[in-house]
Order: structure tokens, then C-alpha cells, then sequence
């Protein structure tokens, strides 16, 4: 297969919508397809493949305020001509919005089959970033872009309810793989312990970019448990602001790779305060590490976590019974282990190989598809 990846966002600058196209560019690699990654130019020099993936890159100016995200310039004519002479089977529209835009139309000119993965909520981040008034432009955007595409796919049910209640059609449902080797309860590690909590305290944990639509000052209620040390992993905008605001807490700033499993697996419990998560991928890598959760309950989480089993969700908003819930694992050790254990277990069978298979099976039907649905739209003019 010959697939075009359209991104609004790509490799080094590592976000959830990364982080996954990196899990699918390694698949495809594996199975010997050909593949074209169109994406915004970066800050740093970027190279010009990754796994296996010829990257053509777009000239891109900063989001105002955010210097690390870069928005595509130009016209639908230059998407077109980039994937006129790849010539793709499929194009695969990552988190589209403002390149998936011309990607989508362009490759709707060219008759290219595409598929649109739903994995920002951009309209509700409008509200938190003080500019409501956008949010039903945001809507009718991305609705533009889902009813152009062949497919489109989204990663929990909050999602699909969401986008139906906007009408758009030819919803599926893909969630997201974990890693299960990486992300395991045997990466606990007792110098991480010790080194963020040194008189032994029992950790609570968030991951995740420190960025407005997380609501990372949420946690600041918990910061002063008895017994507990507050730890938040990551870094973005925020940090510096969060930094004053819960001088309490940890920070040890952006970890990856085993860096990142070992604090994972450290975690005694693992919050996630966010309620504009698609899926919330840190989560899934939480439960894989043994650690059992608590998020707010709207979106990805209500899919993830089974509230007294896993972990606990919170009422959007009630900060006391976050606090409530934490307060509950941290002063219970069997439950929280009893949670911890049923989380590990409820992820197992999720890889990426399993997912990404999915999304193989999901690229040919929308191969399939495409010419009834364009004979169908045209009958429709």
C-alpha cells in the first residue's frame, strides 16, 4: 500500500497525535508500504525520514503565544501537487483542522480515498483558551472536513456521540494501542521514588503537557495530602506559572522513553484532571504500569477507567471529590493495590500491532468505499 500522511503536527515535536503516528509509521515500515509524511515545517532542523517515511515539509509560522506549534501556510494547490506525485492509495489525515483542510479537499480533487482521525477536541479548546466565540467556526470547520473525508475515525464513544451530534457521518471507532512491554509495573524504580519523594511518600502522579486544555491547577488541591508528594511530568506553556502556583508539587519536567515507564510504574496513583481528552492515551500507560486511576469524568477517560474497579471518576468540576477519591486510595492500600491489579489486566491485548492492524482493515474499506461515495455525492449535486 502507498499512504500519504497529512499531519498538523509531527515528529520532534512529540504530542499524543505524534506519539501515535510514530506507533503507525513503524507498522507500516514493518509490512514494507510506502509511505509520504506531509507536515508543517519545525523550529529545529528535522529529518527528512522517519521510520521508513519520506517527510516533505510545509513552511510554518507559530501559533501566537505558543512557539513550539507551528501552523502550515498556503493553499490547497500545494498539498495537491505533493500527493498528485506520490500518487497514495489512502490519505490519512491526522488531527486535521487547518492543513487537513487543503489535504482533504486536495484529495478529494485528485479522487484519492481519505480518512480523517479525529483526535483534538479544537472546539472546546477555544473556550478555555478565552476566545468562545469561535467555537461554533471550530464546529462547522471540522464538520467541513469529516463529511469530505471517506472516513472518519474516532477514539472513544464521547467522541462518536460528539461528532454525531454534529451529523457527521461514516463514524468508526479506533481506539489506541499501549505498549505493555515498555509500560509495566516491574519498571517501578526506587531511585526515582527517592529522588521525588525522599521521606517516603506515597506519589501522586500526572503526565501530560502542562497547557491550559490539560487544567493541571486543578491538581493543586491534592498538593497538600498528608503523606504524599505531588508529582507532575512534563513540561509546556504552563509550566512556569504551575510551578508558582503549586510550589508543592515535583517537577521533573518532560521524561520519554524508559525515563518515562520507570515514573510511570513509581506512581502510587496516577490523576488526570483534563476534560477535552479524545482518548488520553497517559492513562492507558498508567493502567499498563499497574497504577490505578482517577480522571474527570467526560471523554476518553469514561472509556478507560471503570470507576471502582480501575479507579475512580470525578464529576467534571468537583475538585473536593477529586480530592475525596485521592484521599481514598492513598489512606487504603489493599484497594489501591486491588485497583492497580484489575487496571493492569483490563489493558493487556492492546498493542499497537492489534490497533494498527485495525487501522490497515480500515484504510482498504475506505479504498473500497470511495467509489460508491463519490458516484453517490454526485448524484446528490
Amino acid at each position: 500500500m502507498k499512504v500519504a500522511i497529512v499531519a498538523e503536527s509531527f515528529f520532534p515535536e512529540m504530542n499524543g497525535v505524534t506519539h501515535s503516528l510514530l506507533k503507525i509509521l513503524q507498522h507500516l515500515d514493518a509490512r514494507g508500504d510506502e509511505v509520504l509524511v506531509i507536515a508543517p515545517s519545525t523550529l529545529e532542523n528535522a529529518p527528512p525520514s522517519v521510520e521508513g517515511a519520506m517527510v516533505r515539509r510545509l513552511p510554518a509560522v507559530p501559533l501566537a503565544g505558543y512557539r513550539n506549534i507551528r501552523v502550515a501556510m498556503g493553499g490547497v494547490m500545494r498539498v495537491k501537487n505533493l500527493l498528485a506525485e506520490f500518487d497514495p492509495d489512502v490519505v490519512h489525515l491526522a488531527s486535521p483542522f487547518v492543513l487537513g483542510w487543503r489535504a482533504v479537499r486536495a484529495a478529494a480533487a485528485l479522487g484519492i480515498p481519505s480518512v480523517a482521525v479525529y483526535q483534538t477536541d479544537v472546539p472546546g479548546y477555544t473556550a478555555r483558551y478565552g476566545i468562545p466565540f469561535l467555537e461554533n467556526w471550530a464546529w462547522q470547520r471540522v464538520r467541513q472536513i469529516h463529511c469530505a473525508a471517506t472516513k472518519t475515525l474516532v477514539p472513544s464513544s464521547a467522541s462518536l456521540q460528539k461528532l454525531q451530534a454534529h451529523d457527521v457521518p461514516r463514524l468508526e471507532l479506533w481506539r489506541r494501542g499501549v505498549d505493555t512491554e515498555r509500560f509495566h509495573p516491574n519498571k517501578r524504580s526506587a531511585q526515582f521514588r527517592l529522588s521525588v519523594a525522599p521521606a517516603g511518600q506515597r506519589i501522586i502522579g500526572y503526565v501530560g503537557r502542562l497547557a491550559l486544555e490539560k487544567q493541571v491547577e486543578d491538581l493543586a488541591v491534592l498538593a497538600k495530602i498528608p503523606g504524599t508528594q505531588l508529582v507532575i511530568v512534563g513540561d509546556g506553556p504552563q509550566r512556569e506559572a504551575l510551578e508558582s502556583l503549586i510550589p508543592e508539587a515535583h517537577f521533573p519536567g518532560f521524561l520519554g522513553g524508559d525515563e518515562l515507564a520507570a515514573a510511570m510504574a513509581s506512581f502510587d496513583l496516577f490523576v488526570h484532571p483534563g476534560e477535552l481528552e479524545t482518548f488520553c492515551q497517559t492513562i492507558q500507560e498508567a493502567m499498563a504500569s499497574g497504577v490505578p486511576v482517577i480522571a474527570t469524568g467526560r471523554g476518553g477517560p469514561v472509556d478507560l477507567v471503570d470507576s471502582s474497579r480501575t479507579g475512580w471518576l470525578y464529576a467534571p468540576g468537583n475538585l473536593s471529590q477529586l480530592r475525596d477519591y485521592t484521599m481514598d486510595l492513598m489512606g487504603d492500600e489493599t484497594k489501591r493495590a486491588a485497583f492497580g491489579t484489575a487496571a493492569f489486566h483490563q489493558v493487556q491485548g492492546r498493542s499497537w500491532q492489534v490497533v494498527c492492524e485495525q487501522l490497515m482493515n480500515l484504510y482498504t474499506q475506505a479504498i473500497d468505499e470511495h467509489p460508491r461515495l463519490t458516484a453517490s455525492l454526485r448524484k446528490s449535486k
